[in-house]
């Protein structure tokens, strides 16, 4: 601990305890649930934060984080430590270019399994293997992509309270994988509409070459399709309810330009699961 520190210490005492702050669903060990946030964690393990992101993590299970907030690039936190008014931290990342969103995109709408895995609360497992084929990084490989900073006078970076927020960031990719790629640039709606609508061109593409007459098909059209290599994930996220309608493969009918699976999007939608 420096000594800047050590006098902000002994000046203030000690950290003023939360009442209702953000606290870590874990209460000991690791966190972390899943693979990416596991993954997450990693990253900043390797970036030589083994000790400070200990302390942090006292902090995030003790609740001093009152609150954070996450857009496009940026996290930002707010935290309680030993002086009266809260400490603000922020962790900020590069996102991705509108360019390399097209391409990462395109690449995920080409795997539709991809689609129905994130829909299921999961990240695809060798997701990073499909960004590394694009020449690009889902989770930062070095500190200097990046960037911390807290108002607290700690000159370590990252300091308790920046690891603290890491911590809860690793949860919240636990509770929903969309948010990494929020981080790295697009939000969940706007990623699935955009992979809705390249799924759709593809899908129209190949019914009006490859799809036969309906009356051609009558006696298989009804047959059971097979889902076997689908996993569903946690069965307690929350999923869209027309979530199906992006897990099976497309139907081969259009009519006019649109196909059948947009015509039905409207009524699965208004749809609401029974409470």
């Amino acid at each position: 601990m420096s000594e800047h520190w050590s006098g902000e210490r002994s000046q203030y005492g000690r950290t003023i305890k939360v009442d209702n702050g953000l606290k870590a669903k874990s209460k000991r060990g690791d966190i972390g649930a899943t693979w990416w946030s596991r993954r997450f964690i990693e990253v900043l393990e390797s970036f030589g934060m083994g000790g400070r992101l200990t302390r942090g993590r006292n902090y995030a299970r003790q609740g001093q984080v009152l609150s954070l907030s996450l857009s496009t690039s940026m996290v930002i936190a707010l935290v309680q430590g030993s002086r009266p008014t809260p400490y603000k931290a922020r962790i900020a990342i590069k996102s991705f270019t509108g360019q390399e969103w097209q391409r990462i995109e395109h690449a995920l709408a080409g795997k539709a399994l991809y689609a129905a895995k994130l829909l299921a609360g999961e990240m695809p497992a060798d997701i990073e293997t499909l960004f590394a084929s694009l020449g690009l990084r889902l989770f930062p490989a070095t500190q200097r992509e990046m960037t911390m900073d807290c108002s607290c006078p700690d000159w370590e970076v990252p300091c308790k309270h920046l690891a603290a927020v890491c911590y809860l960031l690793a949860e919240s990719f636990d509770n929903d994988p969309f948010e990494i790629l929020a981080w790295r640039g697009r939000s969940r709606e706007d990623l699935l509409d955009r992979l809705r609508a390249l799924r759709g061109t593809v899908r129209s593409a190949v019914a009006r070459e490859e799809a036969p007459p309906l009356t051609r098909c009558l006696d298989t059209f009804w047959q059971r399709q097979t889902t076997s290599n689908l996993h569903f994930g946690d069965p307690t996220a929350v999923v869209r309810t027309d979530a199906v309608l992006d897990q099976l493969d497309g139907v081969p009918i259009t009519v006019g330009q649109s196909s059948l699976a947009d015509l039905l999007r409207p009524a699965y939608l208004s749809l609401k699961p029974e409470e």
